[in-house]
């Protein structure tokens, strides 16, 4: 069965998820059902044959212990054993959501979903379906790849040095510390060290620290009790205590301040955490793996970074290569993402002309492996043939950069680069709607070093 005759129930108490799922699967299946009563559902799954069910994990309970989740889930598994179940999750749930997949359930997603994932996860889970239909054989489900995880390939030196570094430090409890430019995939390396770990069948958690104010990060990380602050109308675990067991990633780690630096390195030395509003320290169980774009070294060399806090973060470091320097990835990558999007969008899998092929390889790519993800996806949707052509690759002028040219540079040179640089900060911020710390992670830089650019360019 392809996506466009799929019919997916989903069930959820939050209207304003419903609304979001229903836009972004409307246009891509047969039909949506929403519904906010769970108690409705056995009725609704009476009148009407769903090929997928979206399922919250929490509904009238404030605790969020995904129980009724787990409870529904079970009653639909009573009604139809066959039936393909997805579970929608906080970060807070995981291990109940990874509690689900042994009870029964497909797959799961978690909120906030990036809208590429959860349609590579609806899409697997129809194909399951659909498998065990053909062949009259139940399939066992699969967990669907996002389109990040289909892009860890290469085989250049370059890469396969860090696969072998993957490969070898994957089995340990090591402390990682992944390097690199922004856009290499340092979160899809971070996510293949888990996979590949004994703490695979254990949670996976993320936390992006640049999108943390200093006024939530404890709660976030560690968690807080009820009545902690205002908004505290209950008591909520926090990333560590969700990754117990599992694995912390950490992503932005160059973005914290001091003082969040100092928080973090007490947690990490005592290998316990205290929540917000408590006093008694909890335990703490997991892998820490930390990435970052920024001179952690060059920060610490400033005292703008604590060295104690990156001996605890990096027992051994990986440094992924830019996308510039691993020669024919370009093309092997290219062609990848040219064949997912191809299907994504029911197109033939297009070729690529020479002339093509020459053009992408000259291309810097500065914003590596995700900029040339979104400039082939952008190809292969608007190219008029089954071939692609020089014409159809459009850099974006956010991630273009002056040319290097050998020799001495004109003397309007420095001006020019100036311009550059603050229209593309403008253009930035614009695309956030004035969100600095999202603006400063799209360009690579700190917050304080994207206010800093600001007063130069007097915006």
């Amino acid at each position: 069965m392809v996506l466009k005759k799929a019919r997916v129930l989903v069930v959820d108490d939050d209207t304003d998820v419903l609304f979001a799922v229903r836009m972004l699967l409307k246009p891509e299946v047969q039909e949506v059902v929403t519904e906010k009563n769970p108690e409705l559902l056995l009725s609704l799954l009476s009148k009407q044959r769903f090929d997928v069910i979206f399922l919250d994990m929490n509904y009238k309970s404030t605790l969020g212990t995904g129980n009724e989740g787990l409870y529904w889930l079970g009653r639909i598994r009573e009604k139809d054993p066959t039936a393909t179940v997805i579970m929608i999750t906080a970060h807070g749930e995981i291990s109940t959501a990874v509690r689900s997949l042994k009870a029964g359930a497909t797959d799961f997603i978690v909120k906030p979903w990036h809208n590429a994932q959860l349609l590579e996860t609806l899409a697997a889970a129809v194909e399951t379906k659909e498998a065990g239909r053909a062949s009259g054989v139940p399939v066992a489900p699969r967990r669907a790849a996002s389109f990040a995880e289909f892009a860890l390939l290469g085989e250049s030196e370059a890469m396969q040095e860090v696969f072998h570094k993957v490969e070898k430090v994957a089995p340990t409890e090591a402390n990682i510390l992944l390097l690199g430019e922004n856009g290499t995939g340092k979160e899809l390396v971070a996510k293949a060290l888990h996979q590949k770990s004994f703490r695979a069948a254990e949670p996976f958690v993320t936390a992006d620290l640049a999108a943390m104010s200093e006024g939530i990060f404890e709660s976030e990380l560690f968690g807080h009790k009820k009545g902690a602050f205002t908004d505290a109308r209950e008591d909520r675990i926090g990333r560590f205590a969700a990754a117990s067991g599992g694995t912390l990633f950490l992503d932005e780690i160059g973005n914290i301040s001091l003082a969040q630096q100092a928080k973090l390195l007490t947690a990490l030395q005592n290998r316990q955490i205290i929540p917000v509003g408590s006093n008694a320290p909890v335990p703490i169980d997991i892998r820490l793996i930390s990435a970052t774009n920024a001179p952690l070294y060059a920060l610490a060399a400033q005292q703008q970074f604590r060295k104690d806090l990156i001996y605890r973060l990096n027992t051994v470091e990986i440094t992924l290569p830019p996308l510039r320097a691993r020669g024919d990835d370009v093309l092997l990558l290219a062609r990848h993402f040219a064949g997912i999007y191809a299907a994504r969008n029911r197109k033939t899998t297009p070729g690529f002309e020479p002339a093509t092929l020459q053009k992408m390889q000259q291309h810097s790519w500065p914003g590596n492996v995700r900029e040339l993800q979104h400039t082939v996806e952008r190809a292969v949707i608007l190219a008029e043939g089954d071939t692609l052509r020089p014409q159809d690759f459009h850099f974006s002028a956010m991630e273009t950069v002056a040319p290097r040219t050998a020799g001495p540079q004109p003397a309007d040179g420095p001006l020019q680069l100036s311009e550059i640089e603050k229209s593309t900060i403008l253009r930035v911020i614009e695309r956030h709607n004035g969100n600095i710390t999202k603006a400063a992670k799209e360009l690579g830089i700190t917050r304080t070093a994207l206010y800093r650019r600001l007063e130069k360019h007097d915006l």
